[in-house]
C-alpha cells in the first residue's frame, strides 16, 4: 500500500476512469475525496470505497469551471482531513468536429472544462501543498495533447495547453517540494466516454460502424490493443507516491507506443 494515510482528491471521480482511479487509490491506502459535477454518482463511488476499504471517504459536488465550487472543494477537504497530498485533475470532455463547422460555444466549453478547470484546481490546491512543502498534482491528459488530430480542434488545443500549464506550474513549485505531472493515456476504448459519445462521433466522421471504429484504433496501435484503466491507475499511483520524488514537469505517454 504505497499511499498509506495520504489524502487525495479526484475530480470527475463519479464514473469511468475517475472512478477507477478512486478505487485504486483507496486500495493503496489513500483516503479519497470523490469530486464530480454529478453528486449522486460521487456519493455512490464514495460509499462503495468505504464499504470496500473501511477507510473514510468524502463525496463533493464540483463543477471545475466554477471557481467558487473549486474553492469550496479544497476548503471542505481541509476541514475534514487537514491536508491534501494529491489532486488528480481528471474531469474533462470531448466534442469533436471539423474546424469550419465547429461552433465557438463548443470550442469555449471544451477549453473551459479541460484547461480552465485544471487551472482552477491547481490555483486553489497549490497554497495548501506549498504550506505542507509536499504534494503531487496530476493532470489526466491524452495523447491528443502530444500530437495533433484532424477533426478535434478544441480537444487537442485544450490538452496541448494543459501540458504547457503543467510545465510552468512545475517550475514555479519545484522549490516547495510540490510535483506536477501529466499522464497522457492512449485510447480508452472500453470507457463510458467512448461508448456514450466517441464511437458515435467517429462513426459519423469516418462513415464506419462503431465496431469498425474500434478496430481502426486497435489496428493503429503498435501493441494492438486499447489503453486500460489499470494502465493509467498504475501511473497515477507511481506519481502520487514518493517513488516519483525526482519527477516534475513531465508528460508521460501511456499509449502502447502510439505516441513516443
Amino acid at each position: 500500500m504505497n499511499l498509506q494515510e495520504k489524502i487525495a482528491i479526484v475530480t470527475g471521480g463519479g464514473q469511468g476512469l475517475g472512478e477507477a482511479i478512486c478505487q485504486r487509490l483507496a486500495s493503496e491506502g489513500c483516503t479519497v475525496v470523490v469530486a464530480d459535477i454529478n453528486l449522486g454518482a460521487a456519493q455512490q463511488v464514495a460509499t462503495q470505497l468505504h464499504n470496500d476499504s473501511g477507510q473514510a471517504t468524502l463525496a463533493l459536488p464540483v463543477d471545475v469551471t466554477n471557481e467558487a465550487q473549486v474553492q469550496q472543494m479544497i476548503a471542505e477537504t481541509m476541514a475534514h482531513f487537514g491536508r491534501i497530498d494529491c489532486l488528480v485533475a481528471n474531469a474533462g470532455i470531448v466534442i469533436s468536429g471539423s474546424l469550419l463547422d465547429f461552433p465557438l460555444a463548443s470550442f469555449q466549453k471544451v477549453v473551459d472544462v479541460n484547461l480552465t478547470g485544471y487551472f482552477l484546481c491547481a490555483k486553489h490546491v497549490v497554497p495548501v501543498m506549498k504550506t505542507q512543502r509536499s504534494g503531487s498534482l496530476i493532470q489526466i491528459n491524452t495523447i491528443a495533447g502530444r500530437r495533433g488530430r484532424s477533426g478535434n480542434p478544441a480537444y487537442v488545443a485544450s490538452k496541448f495547453a494543459g501540458v504547457g500549464l503543467t510545465q510552468s506550474i512545475a517550475l514555479e513549485l519545484a522549490d516547495f517540494g510540490v510535483r506536477v505531472n501529466v499522464i497522457c493515456p492512449g485510447h480508452l476504448l472500453d470507457s463510458p466516454l467512448w461508448h456514450n459519445s466517441l464511437y458515435q462521433q467517429y462513426s459519423k466522421r469516418y462513415n464506419l460502424t462503431p465496431a469498425e471504429v474500434r478496430q481502426k484504433y486497435i489496428d493503429g496501435n503498435p501493441m494492438k490493443r486499447g489503453c486500460t484503466y489499470e494502465d493509467i491507475c498504475n501511473m497515477v499511483v507511481f506519481l502520487a507516491s514518493e517513488q516519483s520524488s525526482y519527477m516534475t514537469g513531465q508528460a508521460i505517454n501511456v499509449s502502447g507506443g502510439e505516441v513516443t
